[in-house]
């Protein structure tokens, strides 16, 4: 884990924020006592991949038929149909 003291975090936080997207830790110092930790953030996940899921959904005939009342209800409809 790599220390920082607040001005350096101040005047390169957009650096130190690309050096905590690759995976890196830093922790912040004043006179150099830890104060915060810049950590990745998992709950992010990996990126999306566009066209994943190519292949593997099928979409078969009448998929968006549904009952009148439903269709109705959802506003699909009019009330005078």
């Amino acid at each position: 884990m790599r220390r920082v003291n607040v001005h350096e975090a101040k005047t390169h936080l957009s650096r130190l924020l690309a050096d905590v997207e690759g995976g890196e830790e830093i922790q912040i110092a004043r006179a150099g006592k830890p104060v915060a930790r810049l950590v990745p953030d998992r709950s992010l996940g990996p990126p999306r991949k566009p066209g994943s899921a190519k292949g593997k959904i099928k979409i078969l005939p009448g998929f968006d038929e549904c009952d009148e009342q439903i269709a109705r209800e959802f506003g699909m409809l009019d009330d005078e149909e």
